[in-house]
C-alpha cells in the first residue's frame, strides 16, 4: 500500500477567501500554525496571505494535474470551498494523485456519500479521507455514535438540531441547490428522498419542547457509516407556522431547479448573508438531541451544547488538522467520531453533554 510521503510537511486550506474558510485561517495563525492560503481569485487570495503573512496559491480544480502539483508539498488539505457539490470531488481526485490527506467541511449528503465509496482507492493511495470536519458534522455525529453505544443492536436514530445562528452564503447556496430535491432520511439502511418536512414532531430538549421538520442534514449519511443504524431522521426546530408554510409550498420546489432560478437565489444570497458577526459567534448556542431506540425497544437519549456553529467549525476543523498532522491517519474514508474518537467534540470549549432517561419511547 502507497503512503503519503513523510517529507510533506506543508498544509493548505482551500477556500481560504470564503467565510468559513478565512475564519480558519485567522485562527491557524494566531496560533502560530503556518498553512497554505489558497482559492480561485487571485486578488483576494493575494490579500489574505499578505495580511495573514502565509504563503497563498491560486488555482482553479479544472485538472486533476493543476491540483495535484498545488498539492504536492502538502502533508492534507482542507476544502473549505462551497458548494461542495462543486469541489470535493475534483479536490479529492487531486488529493488521491498527490497522496495528500483530505479533509473538508461539507454537510451535503451526495459529497459524504461519494466519499465514502472511493474508500478502497484512498486506503490504497494511503490517503486519509475524512470529509465533514466541521459543525456539519462532527457534533451530531460524535452524539449519534455515543447514544448508540449505550443501547444493544440499535436500529432507529432520531436527531435534532436548535440553532438561532445566521448564515453564510456559502452554506445559502449549498441549501439553495438542495432546495429542488426535497428531504432525504435513512430507511432500512437505505437513503431515501422523502419530502421538505417528511416528518413534523415536537423535540423534547430540556428547557421545553420545540416543533421541529425533518431535514437532509449531513448524519443521514454519516450516522450509518458511525454507528450501522439503518433508520435515521434528522429534524431542525422552526416555528410552528414556518413548517406548515414549508409543508404548503411543497409543490414550488421544482420552480428552484432552472439555472437561471438557481443563479439568481445564489446571487441574492451574496448580497444579502455576510454571515454572522463576530458578537453573534461569541454568543449563540446550538443545542442537539439525540435518541437512539434498540431492537428490544432500549433507549438512550442525550442533549449535546455547544458555541455557534461557525465558531465551532474553526475550533472542530482545527482540530481535526492538528491530528493529523500529529498522528498519521488510517488510510480510506473514515466519520468525525470513527477518526477521532466519539468524544471528540468533547475536547472544544464551551461543549457540554447530558444523557437522560427519556420521557417517552
Amino acid at each position: 500500500m502507497a503512503t503519503a510521503s513523510p517529507s510533506k510537511t506543508e498544509w493548505m486550506i482551500y477556500g481560504a477567501n470564503g467565510y468559513t474558510g478565512h475564519l480558519i485561517a485567522e485562527e491557524a495563525v494566531r496560533r502560530g500554525m503556518h498553512p497554505i492560503v489558497a482559492g480561485r481569485s487571485r486578488e483576494e487570495i493575494t490579500k489574505i496571505a499578505e495580511q495573514l503573512g502565509c504563503r497563498g496559491r491560486v488555482f482553479d480544480l479544472s485538472t486533476v494535474e493543476r491540483t495535484r502539483t498545488h498539492l504536492a508539498d502538502c502533508q492534507l488539505v482542507l476544502n473549505c470551498a462551497g458548494p461542495f457539490s462543486a469541489t470535493s470531488r475534483p479536490m479529492i481526485d487531486g488529493a488521491l494523485a498527490a497522496r495528500t490527506h483530505y479533509l473538508d467541511i461539507t454537510g451535503e449528503i451526495a459529497c459524504l456519500e461519494a466519499a465514502a465509496a472511493r474508500h478502497d482507492e484512498a486506503a490504497t493511495a494511503g490517503v486519509a479521507l475524512i470529509p465533514a470536519v466541521g459543525f456539519d458534522v462532527v457534533p451530531s455525529d460524535c452524539l449519534a455514535a455515543q447514544v448508540a453505544a449505550r443501547v444493544a443492536e440499535p436500529t432507529h436514530l432520531e436527531m435534532a438540531i436548535h440553532s438561532t445562528g445566521t448564515l453564510s452564503a456559502g452554506t445559502a447556496k449549498t441549501m439553495i441547490e438542495a432546495l429542488p430535491d426535497g428531504g432525504r432520511a435513512r430507511i432500512d439502511g437505505h437513503i431515501e428522498r422523502v419530502p421538505a418536512a417528511w416528518k413534523v414532531r415536537e423535540i423534547p430538549f430540556p428547557a421545553g419542547p420545540q416543533w421541529a421538520m425533518t431535514i437532509p442534514w449531513g448524519d443521514v449519511s454519516t450516522a450509518y457509516h458511525s454507528t450501522g443504524i439503518p433508520n435515521i431522521e434528522v429534524y431542525a426546530t422552526a416555528p410552528r407556522q414556518t413548517i406548515k408554510w414549508i409543508e404548503r409550498l411543497r409543490f414550488l420546489a421544482p420552480i428552484a431547479r432552472p439555472a437561471l432560478v438557481q443563479n439568481w437565489l445564489k446571487k441574492l444570497a451574496e448580497s444579502r448573508l455576510p454571515g454572522p458577526t463576530e458578537e453573534q459567534r461569541k454568543t449563540n448556542r446550538v443545542l442537539l438531541w439525540a435518541r437512539a431506540t434498540g431492537r428490544e425497544k432500549q433507549v438512550a437519549e442525550a442533549v449535546l451544547e455547544t458555541p455557534e456553529g461557525y465558531a465551532l467549525t474553526v475550533l472542530t476543523a482545527l482540530g481535526a488538522v492538528e491530528r493529523l498532522l500529529a498522528t498519521p491517519p488510517q488510510p480510506g474514508f473514515s466519520t468525525p467520531s470513527r477518526a477521532f474518537g466519539s468524544d471528540f467534540i468533547e475536547q472544544f470549549e464551551g461543549v457540554s453533554l447530558q444523557f437522560h432517561t427519556p420521557a417517552t419511547v
